[in-house]
């Protein structure tokens, strides 16, 4: 077994993890990453951008919210659940991160909030404009995943500048505790040979547990393939977790920040350009027939997860016909998603057509509403019921059951009808390893673990049963400035 000793030892280097390794060895410290994959970047290579609040480009752009405002926003929205030290600090490092960022090279097309949020939402729901959109490398301006690459390779590029050495397809296999304190790590690289590298520090930021579908039952109840489709980043399952509890970290509640989706929405355009159509706050029915929402609530994909979750079988039906097409055509959609293209619905038919003749099984289109209730496969009688009530209270002009916001009380009477079916999503799973403010592991004594820290996926516990989507870009922003933490705190040791 091949021996090794630095100060500073990263279990993966996407997001957190590259974060964690610029920052310890810009203090001072001699890293190693040890990563699975063949690149860096993890599941950030998918993202677009990360949250800042207090940034020079907010400033920039006349953006006011200040970290003590995010702080409250955020403890309001978790009740209070969370560890306020560990967001308190994230907030306040936040607006210097993505400094940090521009000063590595990192440029930003926009900083945007993330859904337009409805007056009588305001309230308690409004998006504040804290994502930080990273400016793709060939300067074209319409948001699309993958944006954040540029910012994956500059961080990967600084990383390799400060003399941090990246161990690509190395995965690392345990942890090695000597007298209560993590000293190192086991690890293997590509031709099999096993390492047994020790360090001052070791921080654990594999990711969580996304592509691990036995994990995601165990520890959320979702079974993927049948009530959840998950995007599933290869090597995210969830190797890290288990060696910190091997460890003795504290096992942590572990959530997804649940958000919905059509089956494969990114595998083919016509199937993500139907994904993006249907987000209408148009009318919303569950496996039942039944409206179960106020639709104009749908832009903010947290709260129709959480919505359609808890319906039968976690599954709900989003449905238009062709006036309320027309519409969409002629003004542009009444919720535009700020991944989807502003253009979809002039391909829409052409979409669904291909989408239907290649077999898809989750858009359906019909000349009547009890054809297309036949097609969804739920009660023809019931729908037509719920179609009929709902045009009448659009005739009406307010909605007696949910209130929903009369802009968008358009009937669902002309045909052609088409619907599309809707489950949960999530980028992956959040949390599993109790951390401090310093990203230190804690035991079940709520004591730091020596020698151990996590960050990212693996240590994002400050959500409480919902992903704050009225702070957007948080994944991404807690994954860069715990990452930092953690590093800052392991190079000191």
């Amino acid at each position: 077994m091949k021996q090794e000793q630095t100060d500073v030892i990263v279990v993966a280097a996407g997001l957190s993890g590259l974060a964690a390794a610029i920052s310890a060895a810009e203090n001072g410290a001699k890293v190693i990453a040890f990563e699975k994959a063949s690149t860096t970047g993890g599941a950030a290579n998918m993202g677009m951008g990360p949250l800042g609040v207090g940034s020079r480009f907010q400033r920039h752009h006349m953006v006011s919210i200040t970290p003590g405002e995010a702080f409250r926003k955020h403890m309001a929205f978790t009740h209070w659940r969370v560890d306020p030290r560990l967001v308190r600090d994230f907030y306040h490092k936040s607006g210097e991160t993505i400094d940090w960022l521009e000063d590595m090279g990192v440029q930003f097309l926009t900083v945007t909030p993330v859904y337009p949020t409805p007056e009588i939402l305001r309230p308690y729901a409004s998006s504040e404009y804290t994502w930080h959109v990273v400016k793709p490398a060939d300067g074209s301006t319409e948001l699309a995943p993958r944006m954040a690459g540029p910012m994956m390779k500059a961080m990967a590029d600084r990383a390799v500048d400060l003399g941090v050495d990246i161990r690509l397809n190395t995965p690392v296999k345990s942890l090695i505790k000597e007298n209560g304190r993590v000293v190192g790590v086991i690890a293997e690289d590509e031709n099999g040979e096993k390492i047994e590298a020790r360090a001052k520090g070791v921080i654990i930021a594999t990711g969580g547990a996304g592509d691990n579908p036995t994990m995601i039952k165990d520890y959320t109840g979702y079974e993927w393939g049948k009530d959840l489709y998950s995007f599933r980043v290869p090597g995210m399952d969830g190797d890290g977790l288990r060696m910190a509890w091997d460890a003795g970290a504290t096992k942590t509640d572990i959530i997804m920040e649940i958000m919905y989706l059509v089956p494969e929405n990114m595998v083919t355009p016509t199937n993500f350009i139907i994904d993006g159509a249907f987000r209408q706050p148009c009318l919303w029915v569950n496996s039942k027939a039944e409206r179960f929402m106020n639709e104009d609530a749908i832009a903010n994909t947290t709260f129709a997860g959480n919505a359609i979750a808890a319906q039968p079988g976690k599954i709900t039906y989003s449905i238009f016909d062709s006036s309320l097409l027309k519409r969409y055509k002629k003004k542009g959609s009444d919720i535009q998603s700020h991944v989807h293209p502003l253009d979809m619905f002039d391909h829409f038919e052409e979409a669904v057509d291909t989408a239907l003749a290649a077999g898809y099984k989750h858009v359906f289109k019909a000349d009547s509403i009890e054809e297309l209730a036949e097609k969804m496969g739920i009660d023809a009688g019931t729908l037509a019921a719920t179609v009929d009530e709902y045009n009448d209270m659009c005739d009406g002009g307010f909605d007696d059951i949910f209130e929903k916001d009369h802009r968008y009380l358009q009937p669902i009477a002309k045909a052609p009808f088409y619907a599309c079916r809707y489950f949960p999503s999530a980028y992956g799973t959040l949390g599993g390893i109790k951390i401090n403010y310093k990203a230190e592991v804690l035991d079940d004594d709520s004591d730091p673990i020596p020698g151990l820290y996590a960050a990212g996926l693996d240590a994002c516990t400050i959500y409480g049963d919902s992903y704050p989507f009225i702070l957007p870009g948080n994944t991404m922003g807690f994954a860069l400035n715990s990452g930092r933490i953690a590093g800052e705190n392991a190079a000191s040791l």
